[in-house]
This record gives structure tokens, sequence and C-alpha cells, in this order.
């Protein structure tokens, strides 16, 4: 873990050994800000910004110019320069305001020439004047981008899962391994003790080979769950990554966090089922990009009704002579204007009408998509909570359990020193206990990771 920044921001030292522990808390935060996932994630969410304001480009003012001459047989037929400012609104209608220079001895008789301006705007009447392309992409980049937040959080969601998965495996493979080294360590020293008192003419020889077989047990169990550790210390290292993009393993010396009451832990967590489904129905990542998805559709609809209509435009233009366009206030139709109607519409709207179908029937997929996506997170939601008070049950019934196995070692241990018992009893006690402790360690990882799993599937893990 040497010279990587987040071992300083994320990893607590004990005071006493200075042994670096890992806390879930800081193991999700080194996840959410190096992982590659998360990452891309993000990456997604600055592409949406990126074509909202790709969208916003529809509605950039247009500067253009238009300039064009001919000349034949020795002849100036015309010079024309034009340039010219469009505006676009948000309600379909432009403004435009230009200048034009005309000169020429051949010009058609419908043209001014020398210097003149106008003001002028072109409106929808029809097609085009609740709905446009232009209103509609812009809108739909903006649910984009709200589509994009759902998924990056519904990414940190799936992936905070099987992190936290990952390190309560990694947590129940340490502390396993602990309890077997444990009761190696006690089999180790019952081994020389039993030697001196055959040694001692105290025991029969036969308690040697019980009580080596009893260490040669514990020894191939410690290097199984040894491997086990190795492996889940392996399988956490996956989720853990520096700034650079680069990958990083967990050290060996690095423990996991002792959860000494792991009720009171659980009290910082949101358990009621009710409750959580609420939450879920409200702000679940995936059932709000698919809300979100629905209304991308809703914009893509009122856009195909346009089809529908037909195409009515109108233009007018406020004349002027010079370059200066004149801004006073006069009838529109009285005098220094131009004006135009364009009408436009298709016999059989046939793609009209295929389109707008087309349109209704996404967003009905899309609803059906959303129902079953409710459906399938509630039955998650109540199965993971059966999972968890299940577990929280068991877990009780365990730890008494382990405490009675514990009493009859000691209470065989005491039998033995008496000659009331013999070793194979007590070596069958302990395996029966250290059974048991293993047992109550693994339920305790299940239930954490259960826990986690419960949050994820309600989407508020994130």
């Amino acid at each position: 873990m040497k010279n990587s920044l987040f071992i300083y921001l994320f990893l607590s030292f004990t005071s006493i050994a200075q042994t670096p522990v890992l806390y879930p808390e800081a193991f999700l935060k080194i996840v959410q800000t190096y992982h590659p996932l998360a990452k891309q994630a993000s990456i997604g969410v600055q592409k949406s910004e990126a074509q909202i304001l790709q969208a916003r480009g529809g509605f950039d003012p247009i500067l253009s110019h238009y300039s064009t001459q001919k000349t034949f047989d020795g002849k100036n037929y015309y010079t024309y320069n034009a340039p010219e400012l469009s505006i676009p609104t948000w309600y379909g209608i432009e403004l435009n305001s230009g200048i034009e220079n005309l000169r020429g001895s051949r010009v058609n008789p419908d043209q001014t020439l020398g210097e003149t301006s106008y003001i002028g705007i072109t409106v929808p009447l029809a097609k085009n004047l609740v709905m446009d392309q232009r209103r509609a992409s812009l809108q739909q980049a903006k649910l984009m981008n709200k589509m994009a937040l759902q998924e990056q959080r519904s990414i940190l969601n799936d992936l905070f899962a099987d992190a936290m998965a990952s390190y309560w495996n990694w947590v129940k493979s340490v502390r396993v391994l602990r309890i077997v080294d444990q009761n190696l360590q006690i089999s180790t020293a019952r081994v020389s003790f039993v030697k001196q008192s055959v040694e001692l003419g105290e025991r029969p020889a036969v308690d040697t080979v019980e009580a080596i077989t009893q260490q040669q047990y514990f020894e191939n169990l410690y290097q199984q769950k040894w491997l086990e550790r190795e492996n889940s210390r392996l399988s956490l290292s996956v989720y853990l990554w520096q700034e650079n993009n680069t990958p990083q393993e967990l050290s060996s010396e690095v423990q996991p966090a002792e959860v000494v009451n792991e009720f009171a832990w659980m009290a910082d967590f949101d358990l009621n089922l009710n409750s959580l489904l609420e939450k879920a129905y409200e702000n679940h990542p995936d059932l709000s990009a698919y809300q979100f998805k629905i209304e991308g559709l809703q914009v893509e609809r009122k856009l195909k009704f346009q089809s529908l209509l037909p195409k009515l435009d109108f233009t007018y233009n406020a004349l002027s002579k010079g370059l200066t366009p004149s801004v006073e206030v006069r009838p529109l139709f009285e005098n220094n204007y131009q004006y135009g109607i364009k009408f436009e519409m298709p016999l059989r709207l046939s793609k009209g009408r295929a389109d707008y179908q087309l349109a209704k029937l996404k967003i009905q997929e899309e609803s059906l998509n959303l129902a079953q996506k409710r459906q399938q997170i509630q039955v998650k939601v109540g199965s993971y909570f059966n999972e968890v008070e299940s577990l929280r049950k068991q877990i009780e019934t365990q730890q008494k359990a382990v405490l009675n196995y514990q009493a009859l070692v000691k209470a065989e241990e005491s039998r033995f020193e008496q000659g009331e018992s013999s070793l194979f009893l007590i070596n069958s006690r302990e395996t029966k206990a250290m059974e048991a402790a293993e047992k109550l360690t693994e339920l305790k990882a299940y239930l954490f990771k259960a826990i986690y799993a419960l949050q994820a599937s309600a989407g508020v893990l994130i």
C-alpha cells in the first residue's frame, strides 16, 4: 500500500499496534472515488451535459452573408451583397435583420437597387407552433441528462452492493482464520502438556496420539482457511484503485474493522419494509430512469403530432432605405413592407400518422417496462428484508449455542483434570465449539451482506 494517496485518506490506524484497519465506509469511499466503473458513470453524465450544450446550439443566433456578382460580355449584370442576422426563439418564431446592396444594369424588376435594410419575423401558424425539432432536442437532452444521473446512481448502487459483498466475505474469512488459529494454538499447547503428562506417567501414551491428531486436524484446517482468506483478499482488491487508474492490491497487514455490537450497528440503516418500499418507489434510480425516458418519449410524441398539421408559415419584413433598419412604429401593411405565406401539407399524411402511432406505442411499451421493474424491485426488497429478519434470529440463537458449546468445553476440561473424562471428548467438544463459532461468524457476514443488498435493492445505498 506504499506511495498511495488513499491510504492516508481512508485507512484508520489503531493507536496501540499501529495496525491499518479498513472500515466499510472508507472502503466505499475508495470505490466511489477511484473505481473505473464509477468514473465511467461520471463520464456518462458529462456526455449528457455536452448534449445539452449541443441542443442549445439550435437557438444560437446565426450571422450569414450572401454575395454574388455577374459580368457578361463586358456588362455588369449585377453585384449583390446581403449580410443577415437570424435569431431563433423558443416558441418557433424567428427574428431576422439584414442589409441588401444591389448594383447593376440587368437586375430582376422585383428587386430594389441601392442600399436597403429590413427587420423581419417568421411565425409558424400551424406545424411547429407548439413544438419543433429544436425545442424537442433541447427538452430531450435535459431529460437525457437526468437519465444519465439516475444511471450513474444505478451503476454506483450495484457497484457498492457487489463491493460490500466482497468486503464482508473478506471479513468473514479473516475472522474464521483467527478462530481456527486460536484453536490451533490451544491444541499445540495441549500436545506439549500431554507429552509431559505421559513422561511423568500420569497419562497413557495413546493420549499423545489423540492430541497430535487434533493438532494436525487444526493445522490442515488452518491452511484451508488461510487460502480462503488470501483469495477473498485478492477478490476485494478488484475494487481498490488509485488516483492514476492503477489497480491496488490490499496488503495482508490490513485488518477489517471490528463490530462489537452488530445490532447497534444496524441502527444506522433503514430496515423498515414499508419505509424502504416507499423510498424505492419515489427515488429508485432504475424507476426514475424509466420515468425520465417516458417523459422524453412524450416530448417525441408532441413533436410527431406536428407531422399531422399543415405547414403554414407567415413571414413579414419591415423595409427601410439605407443601411440602418427603421424601428419606428407604423402600420404593418401601409408602406415599405414585404410579407409571404407558405402553405404545405401532404395529402395522405401517411408518414405523419405512422410516426405519431409509433411514438404512442413506445410510451406504452416503456410504461409496461416501468410497471414490471417496479414489481421486480418490490419482490427484491421483500426477499432481502425476509433474509435480514431470518439472519437476525439465527444469530441470536447461534450466539447462545456458542456460549453453550464453550461451557461444555470448559466442563469437559474440568472433568478431564479430575480423571472423569477423556481427551477424545475434549477434542470433540472443541471441534463443535469451533464449528459453532465459525457458523456464527458466517451468519454475521451474511447479515451484513444482506443489509447492504437490501439497501441496494431499494436504491438507497448511495
